[in-house]
């Protein structure tokens, strides 16, 4: 199963939550940033619909899945 993780980190003149080198939007505190991050875990643990998704890779190419819905990773937050 993947598995995602989730740091909370000082960023640009504030706290945000990170996976892997992607920033999340800028809180004022730790612990909001904290709360933040903890909510998007859950989320990506929650099972949706079944459907296709697009996403773009490091290297800028785009790619078109069809996933399970049920098909979660397993989500951490490191504080």
């Amino acid at each position: 199963m993947p598995h995602v993780l989730y740091e909370v980190v000082e960023h640009d003149g504030g706290w945000a939550y990170k996976a892997g080198d992607v920033f999340s939007e800028t809180f004022a505190t730790r612990e909001e940033a904290a709360f933040a991050a903890k909510r998007v875990a859950r989320e990506q643990e929650t099972p949706g619909d079944s459907g296709v998704i697009e996403y773009q890779d490091e290297k800028g190419r785009w790619h078109t899945e069809m996933v399970r819905g049920g098909d979660r990773p397993e989500a951490d937050v490191e504080t």
